[in-house]
């Protein structure tokens, strides 16, 4: 999936700088002129980071960033503030609530550039950490009640008689279980199940 960059600034000229910017550069953006505007359509699938002034009209670019993290949706894609000189302690005390980065104006056109792709970089990676937990416990739904209770003694280190005396079943369905768990799960080994899981 390619990422697009989205700003959200009550300076219209502000935004289309930026978007300008970020275009030169054939990254995608889209601009929002408030806060409002972009919780009306959230949440948005494309959005790889967020470049928010701290101080605009209505809500402010802190004040939006809780409101995204009290969303339910989950994954808030990383935060870039643009802020004034005079807001940096509050510029500070938003990267300790979560954001990724602040930007003192007047920036560096390539610094901001470089900061979104460190931004988009990162939300990338935690997507696909997230994607691969969702992964593993669509997996492990799949298994029967007696499959994942073989994995977690599989996983205690007990060996296949020490399984089956445990449950009191035979070594055979042992065996046929932890070989469907491995298979079920997409492990090659126990190292494998236990790494995933």
């Amino acid at each position: 999936m390619s990422f697009t960059v989205h700003i959200v600034d009550d300076e219209e000229s502000l935004r289309d700088s930026l978007g300008f910017l970020f275009a030169s550069r054939a990254i995608a953006t889209r601009t929002w002129a408030s806060g409002a505007d972009l919780l009306a359509e959230w949440p948005l699938a494309d959005c790889g980071c967020l470049i928010l002034d701290v101080r605009m009209e209505g809500m402010s670019g802190p004040q939006l960033l809780d409101a995204l993290q009290a969303r339910p949706e989950g994954l808030v894609p990383p935060v870039i503030f643009l802020t004034g000189h005079a807001d940096v302690p509050l510029a500070v005390q938003s990267l300790k609530a979560g954001a990724f980065d602040f930007v003192e104006k007047p920036f560096n056109d390539n610094h901001i550039v470089d900061i979104a792709l460190a931004a988009i970089a990162a939300h990338a990676g935690r997507l696909a950490e997230v994607q691969a937990r969702e992964a593993v416990a669509a997996r492990q739904a799949s298994l029967s009640a007696r499959e994942a209770e073989v994995m977690g003694l599989m996983l205690e280190g007990l060996m296949n008689k020490q399984i089956a005396e445990r449950l009191g079943i035979a070594m055979r369905t042992v065996e046929v279980h932890r070989s469907r768990v491995l298979a079920k799960m997409g492990a090659r080994n126990i190292a494998d199940l236990a790494r995933m899981t």
